[in-house]
């Protein structure tokens, strides 16, 4: 029996964060993969204006990962030629606790970025089988492939990625605390305090994307990366105030910023002097932050129970779209080059 208008809309609701989770995995971007997702939803719907589909769930699976899959191959030669270091969009913790509630452990950054290694269909299926649990006969399926192919791409899917480090992402309350330090020592200049609490295999990445002056290649080890983090502290935050947002990024504790309006005229001429040095205008960024308060950064950490293990700075414009923009009743915390004990 054909479905009606209603119905239709209740099972796309009921299967959305499954999709939207499959094509966030997949694509690592979190406007492609709400377009990929309605694109899916609409095709559904003609179809369903011809023929009832008997199993939505892995209709709709089927159409999100194949479109994934070609925006992937489409994708490569960008991702090949990207200026510096590409990183995934951030996934922000929303005011709604159910809004993408299929994710899980699986969508830190770090885990993502190593994902980057593997084909578009080696991706879908190690992602479809690894991740959300799909037996290979239903991968086959949504893939186009047979079982038996499946089970060889996932083999070789597997000697593309390096072994599963040994440590496991600590509970949420015991990243707060090692975040805690980890901004306290930030905002205080403190280096010997930074040196503490972050790994000696710590890894830091940076993306402009060619926008944002950022570090084009990974850093490593605590004392390079200590020092890269105090730079920051001490030429960016003497010049620019800047409104902190402490938020879950990829289920990892994490910070949003946004630019204050009462220091316009330093950015402005912070701005000139960018310009004559560089043809590119690396500061164009700070005016339309300030103006319509987006965000300007987000900073996401991969924390065990006891250091950091990963930094992951996130500084171009359009991979900070989609994160809601400063609320005027949200005063966030304020810094300046001025110590911060005890904010979070």
């Amino acid at each position: 029996m054909k479905r009606s208008v209603a119905q239709l809309e209740t099972v796309f609701q009921q299967y959305k964060q499954l999709l939207f989770s499959i094509a966030y995995h997949m694509l690592g971007s979190v406007m492609d993969a709400e377009d990929c997702v309605q694109e899916a939803f609409l095709q559904w719907y003609a179809s369903e204006e011809k023929e009832t589909i008997e199993n939505p769930k892995a209709y709709l699976c089927t159409l999100v990962t194949r479109r994934c899959i070609d925006r992937l191959r489409s994708a490569q030669t960008q991702r090949e030629t990207y200026f510096g270091l590409w990183l995934p969009e951030p996934l922000i913790e929303t005011t709604d606790p159910s809004e993408h509630s299929e994710l899980n452990e699986s969508l830190s950054l770090a885990f993502l970025l190593l994902l980057e290694r593997l084909s578009p269909i080696e991706r879908a299926v190690f992602l479809l089988r690894q991740v959300f649990d799909y037996d290979y006969a239903e991968i086959a399926t949504i893939v186009g492939k047979s079982a038996e192919n499946c089970r060889q791409i996932l083999h070789r899917a597997r000697r593309h990625l390096p072994a599963r480090p040994t440590h496991t992402p600590a509970p949420h309350a015991k990243p707060r605390q090692v975040f805690t330090q980890f901004f306290q020592a930030c905002m205080n200049g403190d280096m010997e305090g930074l040196l503490q609490v972050l790994s000696d295999e710590i890894v830091l990445h940076t993306d402009g994307g060619g926008k944002v002056r950022a570090a084009r290649h990974p850093l490593y080890g605590p004392d390079r990366v200590a020092r890269y983090l105090l730079g920051i502290q001490q030429n960016v935050f003497h010049v620019i105030k800047v409104a902190i947002r402490p938020t879950l990024i990829n289920g990892q504790p994490g910070l949003i910023g946004y630019l204050e309006e009462d220091l316009e005229k330093k950015l402005q001429l912070r701005q000139e002097r960018e310009r004559k040095e560089n043809s590119k205008k690396p500061g164009a960024w700070h005016q339309r932050a300030l103006e319509k308060g987006e965000a300007a950064f987000a900073i996401g950490l991969v924390c065990t129970d006891k250091e950091v293990q990963e930094i992951d700075i996130i500084v171009n414009p359009e991979k900070l779209r989609h994160i809601p923009a400063r609320n005027g009743d949200d005063t966030g915390i304020i810094v300046g080059g001025i110590p911060t004990p005890g904010v979070l």
